[in-house]
């Protein structure tokens, strides 16, 4: 038996579209339900010749703080692939595209409270081009090899989720 949605109500705040909805659940009783509808996203695992990662230190206003993160991005334009999003966002942010990629699926960040979907990719025969940042982006770029890639993981410093999600994805399509 499906949840019955009696009521819903989407609002644009910014970037974002907040949805609120009233749903009648299989047992009669109702419920409230808020989420975020987010645009869909990719994240991407460049990895140059020498087995290393190219890990981006990115500040982030939200925690107000530098954090460890691979090039990720969303998906703009309905009729944009997310292969296409990924090349844009491995090329703007680390000012490199890459000869060969492995797609990795997809995963749901937080299906309880969004509906975004975020693509992984693994990125290899990287080439030099020119990095082109917004003005609001402020990067660090990092050449790390997987063992440093794996102690920032193993100790709490690299937190961010899509990275993690296409680490933990590219070591179990590959071992």
């Amino acid at each position: 038996m499906e949840w019955n949605i009696r009521s819903s109500n989407t609002e644009k705040v910014d970037r974002f579209k907040v949805t609120v909805d009233q749903v009648v659940l299989p047992n009669g009783e109702e419920k409230t339900f808020s989420y975020l509808d987010f645009a869909k996203g990719v994240c991407v695992l460049p990895i140059t010749e020498e087995a290393e990662v190219i890990c981006l230190k990115q500040y982030r206003h939200t925690l107000r703080s530098w954090q460890w993160e691979l090039p990720a991005g969303m998906i703009e334009e309905s009729d944009q692939s997310p292969l296409e999003t990924a090349k844009r966002e491995l090329e703007e942010e680390t000012g490199y595209i890459a000869e060969h990629w492995l797609e990795l699926g997809s995963f749901y960040p937080s299906p309880g409270s969004t509906t975004e979907e975020i693509f992984l990719f693994a990125a290899a025969g990287l080439v030099p081009t020119e990095q082109k940042l917004e003005n609001s982006e402020k990067i660090e770029l990092h050449k790390l090899t997987m063992e440093e890639l794996k102690t920032l993981i193993k100790v709490g410093d690299f937190k961010h989720g899509a990275g993690l999600a296409a680490v933990l994805r590219y070591k179990f399509m590959t071992d």
